[in-house]
């Protein structure tokens, strides 16, 4: 596990140091749980590939077999 140091305004750190007591736990346990929040979200990266293969799912009639040929593809009017 590692120690981490941060730096907050005072008003802050008591008035979450009072509502943690009022909860029952330390303002430790309540920064560890928000950054195991944090970290659990997903990246940009994620949501692209999940918004992808949801776009995948969504196309059902294509087949490579029916592109145009390369003279169709070129031709010139």
């Amino acid at each position: 596990m590692k120690n981490i140091t941060v730096s907050v305004h005072d008003e802050t750190y008591r008035r979450a140091r009072v509502k943690a007591a009022a909860a029952g736990v330390s303002i430790s346990r309540v920064v560890s749980a928000f950054l195991s929040d944090y970290a659990r979200e997903d990246s940009e990266f994620d949501r692209l590939a999940r918004e992808e293969a949801a776009l995948r799912a969504r196309i059902s009639n294509f087949s490579a077999a029916s592109r145009l040929d390369r003279e169709a593809v070129h031709a010139r009017r």
